[in-house]
C-alpha cells in the first residue's frame, strides 16, 4: 500500500493494495505455521513454535474440535512439557491426525485467492505478473 501510495494511485489502488498485502501476508504466515509439524523437508526442526509454546492454526483447529478432556491433555503439553521431544512429537501426530494441516492449507488457499481476486481487478502487467508469482512463492514454497 505504500508503493502504491508513493507511487501516486488513487485511494481505492492504495486500499487495494492494502488488502492484497493482508492476504498474502496472513497465507505466509498459516504457510509458515504449517511448516513446524513437518508439512515439507525443510531442513529445520519440528516443533519449534511449540517448543516457543505458540498455539498456531493447525493446533487452534484441532483443540477447538478435540474432546475437553484431550484438549486438556494437549494443552498441558504445549504449557508444561514443551521441551520434551517425545511430547512434541505426540502435539505434532495429534494435529496432523486431526485434520490440523488440512484445514490450514484449505485457509491459506483461501487468502491466496483473496489476493489473486485482487490482482485480477488490476490490467494484466509486469507488476500484476511480478504480484503473482510472488503470491504463488509464498504458498507453495518448500522452505
Amino acid at each position: 500500500a505504500c508503493g502504491a501510495a508513493s507511487a501516486g494511485a488513487d485511494e481505492a489502488t492504495v486500499e487495494k493494495m492494502r488488502m492484497f498485502g493482508e492476504k498474502i501476508g496472513i497465507a505466509f504466515q498459516i504457510k509458515d505455521d504449517m511448516f513446524d509439524f513437518g508439512t515439507d523437508d525443510v531442513g529445520k526442526p519440528l516443533g519449534i513454535d511449540i517448543k516457543e509454546k505458540k498455539v498456531t492454526l493447525p493446533l487452534i483447529y484441532v483443540l477447538n474440535h478435540a474432546e475437553s478432556s484431550e484438549k486438556k491433555r494437549m494443552m498441558s503439553m504445549v504449557k508444561n512439557h514443551n521441551d520434551d521431544p517425545k511430547k512434541i512429537a505426540e502435539i505434532i501426530s495429534f494435529v496432523k491426525s486431526n485434520g490440523g494441516l488440512q484445514y490450514a492449507q484449505t485457509q491459506m488457499e483461501k487468502y491466496q485467492q483473496a489476493a489473486f481476486d485482487i490482482l485480477n481487478t488490476f490490467p494484466p502487467s509486469e507488476a500484476r505478473t511480478g504480484l503473482e508469482q510472488l503470491v504463488r512463492y509464498t504458498t507453495e514454497r518448500n522452505k
